[in-house]
């Protein structure tokens, strides 16, 4: 990530918007926000493969019970308009073949995932991937609910409006009592 050019565009915003960068409060914004997008947008350096291979521990196990862990929190931004995706809620379900994944590795590949410019329909997508490869299994469900401020803040001021998708792979496509067990009640 060029902070520098961020930086740079930054204070070209700020007068844009007809704000003076030199006046005290926004000495430091452009820094500040430079390094504020290299942190909450850490994930775009990654691919799906490469969140797989950092968070892909896994422990062998002799039976293939389901594993489901609800409520991660996650936030992201929008890639239409840099708006903020908040009070997301992840749902992850996976039928394990031998193997798990340590529990903290599939919360951190959730915060990876959305760690970039994103689309709340492909993070599920990207979650589901990477829980898959690392997984080593087709069978995993992804359900995420959330609120984005590109509807509740601008445009429509929908602010009760919640956006939930969910995507299933291998098994879950076609088992309800599967799904179930992602979806938001």
């Amino acid at each position: 990530m060029d902070k520098k050019a961020i930086e740079y565009h930054v204070r070209g915003i700020l007068e844009a918007i007809g704000e003076n960068p030199d006046r005290e409060g926004l000495l430091e914004t452009p820094e500040r926000v430079a390094r504020m997008l290299e942190e909450v947008l850490e994930g775009i350096q990654y691919s799906n493969h490469d969140i797989a291979q950092m968070f892909g521990k896994t422990f062998n196990v002799p039976n293939n019970d389901t594993v489901v862990m609800r409520d991660i929190t996650v936030f992201s931004y929008c890639e239409h308009h840099f708006a903020l995706m908040y009070d997301m809620k992840v749902n992850v379900a996976y039928i394990p073949h031998g193997k798990v994944l340590g529990l903290s590795k599939i919360a951190r590949i959730c915060d990876m995932a959305a760690k970039r410019l994103q689309l709340q329909e492909r993070l599920g997508n990207d979650i589901a991937e990477i829980i898959s490869e690392a997984a080593g299994t087709p069978n995993v469900a992804v359900a995420i609910s959330g609120s984005h401020s590109c509807m509740t803040a601008r445009g429509i001021k929908n602010v009760s409006a919640q956006t939930i998708t969910e995507t299933f792979r291998g098994q879950f496509r076609t088992d309800n009592d599967l799904k179930s067990l992602v979806r938001f009640k």
